[in-house]
């Protein structure tokens, strides 16, 4: 579902920057100048269907404000502009429940407004976990967080806060108190640590001591920041943001190195990296799969590369759709490979027989071209503690299928 943002602002220039700022975060916005035209708006239409709400501070109908306590009530999270940054206004707005304020003052304001709109809808998929003994402080970070759309977990001790990073893998970052109700939060973060690293949790220490030695302490412990209370909203959001923006950024990172730029599969170091993990715990039985497409240099030939990448991309659709459960890659080219633990050899023919069917029924379409195509697999069940040695003996069973017409599985067994 696309969200929608309700923007209230009466300044035409202002209206015309927050619609393109709006519309590069993919989201619909839906326009009020006034208070007035924002509350008919709400007769006809769900606050559900609002991510949230952008409110210019001063209205003609609501000069300090009041906006800002309407989409509030309304449950919608809310992002103020002000055309100044004077200090009676800027403690005003953060008096109230808002999710953030945003001078007017320049273009790198209204990208730190795009930037926070498209956090808003990520947010909603990641989880922060908050560990500290006093409830009344893990109730007040609990609302900050819920501002910003993450899913809070709450724990008072080291035993509870490891026990939900265990049970909750959506957790990618964990706010921790120096004193718990069973230890210390440097003894947490030091368990913690033993279990995630930095990529997988970023952890961030908080204390009322002013002792300039703890900061250095929670980050040789495994930290990967540290905030002294009472802190400034301000500072509090703009950290949580940055910790939970490493974790994305290294995955993404981790992501471009192991997967194919085209299909998106992973790649085939990747591949062999997994496979050989599981191979060295130990498997029952193993199959594996050389896939490759039949004429695929015609159909390159014939409608273009650009259109060979449509056809690689449906078949790799294809897999993910038959293969979710076990290892896969593209391998180069036209070939790709499947490893499939503790399917027995009957078991594997069957499943990329299945597969095979799918993708020959399939017409693949493009820029007014239609075709389809059709695919030959070579497979083994005899289990190696090398993948090397299973891949010579699936490319010697991929040689015969091609050799014996195209468009079949060919196995230990034939």
């Amino acid at each position: 579902m696309k969200f929608k943002v309700l923007l209230i602002e009466d300044s035409e220039s202002s209206v015309r920057v927050l619609k393109r700022v709006i519309g590069k975060a993919n989201l619909d916005v839906v326009l009020a100048n006034t208070l007035a035209q924002a509350k008919i708006i709400f007769e006809t239409t769900s606050p559900e269907l609002y991510l949230c709400a952008v409110v210019g501070y001063s209205l003609p109908d609501a000069p300090h404000g009041q906006a800002i306590n309407f989409t509030i009530d309304a449950f919608i999270p809310t992002i103020v502009i002000t055309g100044g940054v004077e200090e009676d206004v800027r403690e005003n707005i953060l008096a109230k429940p808002v999710v953030d304020y945003i001078p007017k003052q320049n273009a790198q304001m209204f990208e730190y407004l795009s930037r926070l709109l498209i956090r808003l809808e990520k947010n909603k998929q990641i989880g922060v976990l908050l560990v500290d003994k006093s409830r009344r402080d893990r109730n007040k970070q609990s609302s900050l967080i819920a501002r910003h759309n993450f899913i809070t977990y709450e724990a008072s001790s080291a035993e509870q806060a490891l026990t939900l990073l265990q049970r909750h893998p959506l957790i990618k970052l964990m706010l921790v108190e120096e004193q718990l109700a069973d230890t210390t939060g440097l003894e947490l973060v030091s368990e913690a640590r033993k279990l995630y690293d930095k990529d997988q949790l970023s952890i961030i220490g908080l204390s009322t001591n002013m002792s300039a030695s703890l900061l250095a302490q929670f980050i040789k412990s495994g930290a990967n920041d540290f905030l002294r209370k009472p802190y400034c909203h301000e500072e509090f959001f703009c950290r949580i943001v940055q910790n939970v923006e490493h974790i994305e950024q290294i995955e993404a990172i981790r992501q471009a190195a192991n997967s194919d730029y085209l299909t998106g599969l992973p790649n085939r170091r990747h591949f062999f990296n997994k496979v050989n993990n599981t191979i060295h715990r130990g498997q029952a039985q193993m199959s594996l799969a050389l896939i490759d497409l039949d004429n695929f240099k015609l159909i390159n030939d014939s409608f273009g590369h650009d259109f060979g990448d449509v056809v690689l991309k449906e078949v790799s659709k294809i897999i993910v759709r038959h293969f979710s459960s076990f290892h896969f890659s593209r391998f180069g080219g036209e070939e790709f490979c499947i490893f499939m633990a503790n399917v027995d050899h009957a078991h594997a023919v069957e499943l990329l027989n299945a597969f095979r069917e799918d993708v020959s029924k399939k017409i693949i379409k493009s820029k007014g071209i239609s075709h389809s195509c059709t695919l030959s697999v070579g497979v083994t069940s005899r289990a190696s503690k090398k993948i090397e040695s299973m891949l010579t003996v699936a490319d010697e069973h991929l040689y015969k299928a091609k050799a014996q017409g195209r468009n079949r599985v060919i196995g230990d067994l034939d």
